[in-house]
């Protein structure tokens, strides 16, 4: 079986139409032997699959390939061993002079010949602990801070700001409550910087929250040293993991999830793919879709198992206009290929959702992304629960939402955390409100009645499905655009005089808006329409070319660019003007940058989910495993455990628990019927040395 050998390229992001490329601080490491060039400080993982490493390792116990999944802490697919130690590579920074290498041939562990010293833990007190620090637990920190209560905020990784630091894109919301129109990585930046003003919070990056005992302290571990926080009070605000599915070839490497895939691409600036399909029309699978086309990767296309796709339809016309093919009622049917995924094939589904034979299409890609659902990270607050430590939870944890939702959700509970401990603090109103409807999911779908307008400038506004949203609104000088009924949830509207000043355009954070300039060329019969642009040029200069769209991707007719600029409000958005026959102006949206691909029909549907088929990655225990118990009885998922070892790996059963569910439904077993796995301490794993705070070399 061969490791994965180093490629001499640097599958690195040499420039960005949003994200700055500085330079790095490059350092040498090895793996299994060989020499290679990584960015000091970056995950072990990413510097892999900078040099063209896909393969780490391979499974004891059938020898499978194991590669990267989640790139979050949340499962062991990454693991390789480091000076001697068996370590997560996503979790673990690169330093110079490391020496890497997989675990395959189980390597021997460092002698431990001398003895431990327990020298006890380090404890902290504190007001309140905050676990998590994406949006909701940073917000909850700022509000408890700026009241001068003690706060400990711990984050597993070495920046805050959670999902906010992978989105290039704009928010959306309301500028005023959320920073909508602000893009992610700049949100990040500004709550990173509001938190670092407040004396009263105490912030340890890189140190996860790994257990909740009986005596009401919490262990965190920071790669050192393992210590014990004694609260007043507990905020899990640690986010949500992305579900998985369960097909023919989901496990070999290649096949993992589109959070991991944005962690590698906009966080640790690695383009890990040429040809990537999506399995997922939410939001999640929508955006990583964008920002694959931004660092100019080939999206093949996108499935969804509804008849419509979940997302907002913004974003959704957005990948079909650069177009992306999505296929609705469809999923995929399985993954193939020799140590990594070299195709897939994808297939219609029934209306109950059943696999239609003969719409099989097979499709040769690197990179299959899954965006399937989240679920909340809330292992710890039913441990708090249980031990009857005071708690709250907030964002993802809480409930699945938005990133502006999160915003609000920190900022709320941090007050209602101060009012606990006796604080007297107001929470707005409207605050609730303004939560609800930023989780709100999209509403209605107005149709698009497009409205030539007597005037020598007028923008065209695509946003019609009901989603929390207004930057348009504030960006009009001339208060031209209006939300009927004052919710953000309607329906943008112009209305009024427009000056084509382009702030609107530049606002809108789903590129929904364009500007029309009727009357270009009265002998030609042309307008031109001013469409953003958030792609790199490439070939595209005045003069040439373009196959125009409408807001759904469908083909118009041609536009000739007439300029290109850089936004004069947002400097990363270009604006294209194209000249277009007048009566298309109004429709054109913009202008497709990929070939769509038909695929290759293929035969050979075979068991919607055979044997033989992956559930618990740890473990690599098959459904066919599983089934076998289910049919002798079992209903009890601790006896699996027990049993085929679901569970039993590094995730701790956080990947599989839902997968063998499904088959539990499958068999015709109530899921309300199967006892759940008991979840105890640790929720993440613990060198024992460092959990005992055992010093070495100590005399007899």
């Amino acid at each position: 079986m061969d490791i994965d050998s180093p490629k001499k390229i640097d599958h690195r992001l040499k420039t960005h139409p949003i994200i700055p490329i500085e330079e790095r601080n490059r350092v040498d490491f090895t793996f299994n032997g060989e020499k290679m060039s990584g960015v000091d400080g970056e995950p072990v993982t990413s510097a892999l699959y900078a040099n063209g490493v896909r393969v780490f390792g391979h499974h004891q116990r059938d020898g499978a390939p194991q590669g990267i999944f989640c790139v979050n802490g949340q499962c062991s697919q990454c693991m390789v061993v480091v000076g001697g130690f068996p370590v997560k590579g996503c979790m673990t920074a690169l330093r110079e002079g490391m020496e890497i290498r997989s675990c395959d041939g189980y390597p021997s562990l460092p002698a431990d010949d001398e003895r431990p010293d327990y020298s006890g833990c380090l404890e902290i007190k504190t007001d309140v602990l905050v676990i998590g620090g994406g949006p909701a637990g940073i917000n909850a920190a700022i509000e408890l801070g700026r009241l001068g209560i003690d706060t400990l905020l711990v984050d597993d990784k070495k920046d805050l700001g959670g999902k906010l630091t992978l989105q290039t894109h704009p928010f959306f919301g309301s500028r005023d409550d959320c920073y909508a129109g602000t893009r992610g990585i700049r949100i990040a930046e500004i709550l990173t910087g509001e938190l670092e003003k407040l004396d009263s919070v105490r912030v340890l990056a890189g140190t996860t929250a790994v257990g909740v005992f009986f005596d009401r302290k919490i262990g965190i571990y920071d790669g050192k040293e393992y210590i014990l926080v004694d609260p007043g009070v507990v905020l899990i605000a640690c986010g949500a993991r992305e579900k998985t599915l369960a097909f023919p070839g989901c496990d070999l490497p290649g096949v993992y999830g589109a959070g991991a895939f944005q962690t590698l691409l906009n966080r640790d600036l690695v383009r890990p793919t040429e040809r990537l399909f999506i399995v997922g029309g939410g939001n999640v699978g929508l955006i990583a879709g964008y920002h694959a086309i931004q660092a100019g990767i080939k999206v093949v296309g996108l499935v969804e198992a509804l008849d419509k796709c979940g997302g907002y339809k913004v974003h959704l016309d957005k990948l079909r206009r650069l177009g992306v093919p999505v296929y609705t009622s469809h999923t995929v049917l399985k993954a193939e290929g020799d140590g990594k995924l070299e195709r897939i094939t994808i297939c219609r589904l029934d209306a109950a959702f059943n696999h239609v034979s003969g719409t099989e299409t097979r499709f040769e890609v690197d990179t299959l992304l899954l965006a399937v659902g989240l679920s909340p990270v809330d292992e710890l607050y039913t441990q708090l629960e249980k031990f009857g430590v005071k708690c709250f939870n907030c964002g993802d944890s809480e409930e699945i939402a938005e990133a502006s939702a999160a915003i609000f959700s920190g900022r709320i509970t941090g007050r209602r955390i101060a009012r606990y401990l006796g604080k007297d603090v107001d929470i707005p109103e409207e605050w609730e409100a303004t939560q609800q409807i930023l989780r709100s999911k999209p509403g209605a779908v107005i149709p698009f009645e497009p409205e030539i307008k007597n005037s020598r400038a007028f923008p065209v506004i695509r946003c019609v499905e009901e989603i929390p949203c207004n930057p348009c609104v504030d960006a009009c000088q001339k208060c031209s655009i209006t939300i009927p009924g004052g919710s953000i949830m309607g329906q943008p509207v112009f209305s009024g005089e427009c000056t084509g000043c382009l702030k609107c355009v530049d606002a809108c954070p789903a590129l929904a808006i364009t500007l029309v300039r009727p009357g270009h060329d009265a002998e030609k019969g042309t307008s031109l329409v001013v469409v953003p642009f958030e792609l790199p040029p490439g070939e595209l200069k005045a003069g040439s070319f373009v196959n125009t769209v409408d807001m759904e991707g469908r083909p118009i007719g041609k536009g000739r660019v007439v300029s290109i600029k850089n936004s004069p409000f947002d400097k990363k958005r270009l604006l294209v003007s194209l000249e277009v026959p007048e009566a298309e102006a109004c429709l054109a949206a913009g202008f497709t940058v990929l070939e769509r691909e038909k695929g290759t029909e293929t035969d050979g549907m075979g068991k919607p989910l055979p044997d033989e088929t992956v559930i618990c990655r740890c473990e690599r225990v098959t459904a066919g495993e599983v089934r076998a118990q289910i049919r002798a009885g079992v209903r009890d998922m601790n006896i699996l455990k027990a049993t085929v070892r679901t569970g039993m790996g590094a995730c701790g059963g956080k990947t599989c628990t839902d997968l063998i569910l499904r088959l539990f439904r499958s068999e015709g077993v109530d899921p309300s019927e199967v006892t759940l796995p008991t979840g105890r301490p640790f929720v993440s794993e613990v060198p024992l040395s460092f959990f005992a705070n055992v010093k070495k070399g100590v005399e007899e």
